[in-house]
């Protein structure tokens, strides 16, 4: 009998990749998105496989598997600025909500847990590079911190779960992650870049270009995470790629990779936007014998080439999703 594995936000980014992956290593996926942030044609090359099934389903109302769960990986929210700045309310309610009926299917099935964190949990952070052991610097009551809390609160309830229940859980906090299947528009900088540089308008930086990010392969990411949920660990875990980078130098990289010659343009720096994000991932090489294998250049020279398949139509759309059915909930 194969293991069989739900996971929730499937046809997202990270959500399909890990499918893929799952599948691959043989297991049945059961994938659950409810499409509000998600696409459908991230997974469509799943659908004729006798191995996977998908649940257009929203996990913040209830959710029921029939049958055995040995896994359950919970990777549905909002996760880009652009989208939970428009459903804020939709974002908490998937972290919490979503969170305690995935923890409660967890225990009726005796299932492992690992719950998607986030390195947005530091918030602004005051140390540097993050380490788990840092609470992190957050404004609860900012635009952001409706993610940021969901996030947040979503750990504390897993490992409440976990300490007072004995539930298996494992958190992931994921940094910055990139590679094909990115939505164009949806607010991140590397999708943002492509497309600009694509569509041949400036790019748009916004500060002064000071501020860092790490960017990790969806590869390296996938392998990471698939690492943590087999291992015996239940603190969490950062994954994430440690090579550091200013906003104003990945323009250039950009520029260099995509051959155009855009100028550089700047625009004011949104409320609460992190100045830094590095992750130390000494307890992902202790813990899961983990770290990224895939540098910046060959990563985005990979994602560059998924961004030039987009036709004509989807590079010049402006709004990738519309979210007014679902902004009164």
């Amino acid at each position: 009998m194969k293991k069989r594995v739900l996971i929730t936000g499937a046809a997202g980014f990270l959500g399909s990749h890990l499918c893929d992956r799952f599948l691959k290593e043989g297991f049945h996926v059961i994938g659950m998105d409810n499409l509000i942030t998600g696409d459908l044609k991230n997974i469509e090359h799943l659908f004729p496989r006798e191995d996977f099934e998908f649940y257009n389903h929203d996990v913040s109302t209830f959710v029921h598997v029939a049958g055995d769960l040995d896994y359950i990986l919970h990777f549905a929210s909002p996760a880009s600025p652009i989208d939970y700045l428009k459903i804020p309310i939709q974002t908490l309610k998937v972290g919490s909500l979503g969170t305690h009926n995935l923890l409660g299917l967890a225990m009726a099935k005796k299932a492992r847990l690992l719950i998607a964190s986030t390195s947005e949990i530091y918030g602004d952070p005051l140390v540097h590079p993050q380490t788990e052991e840092y609470y992190g610097n957050v404004n609860t009551i900012g635009p952001r911190g409706v993610y940021d809390e969901a996030k947040r609160f979503q750990e504390s309830m897993t490992m409440a779960y976990h300490r007072y229940h004995g539930l298996e859980t494992r958190i992931v906090r994921i940094f910055n992650t990139y590679g094909p299947r990115m939505r164009l528009n949806d607010g991140r900088v590397i999708p943002a870049f492509m497309g600009q540089a694509l569509r041949g308008e400036d790019i748009t930086i916004f500060g002064d270009g000071s501020q860092t990010r790490s960017f990790c392969y969806v590869d390296d990411q996938v392998e990471g995470i698939y690492r943590l949920l087999l291992s015996d660990y239940s603190d969490p875990v950062n994954i994430g790629n440690p090579h550091e980078i200013s906003i104003k130098d990945f323009a250039q990289e950009i520029i260099d990779l995509t051959g155009t010659e855009q100028k550089i343009v700047y625009q004011p720096l949104p409320q609460d936007d992190p100045m830094q994000r590095q992750p130390d991932i000494t307890r992902a090489k202790e813990v899961l014998g983990w770290e990224p294998k895939i540098d910046r250049k060959e990563g985005m020279k990979l994602t560059y080439e998924y961004f030039k398949q987009l036709s004509l139509e989807e590079l010049k759309k402006s709004e990738h999703k519309n979210f007014r059915k679902h902004s009164r909930r």
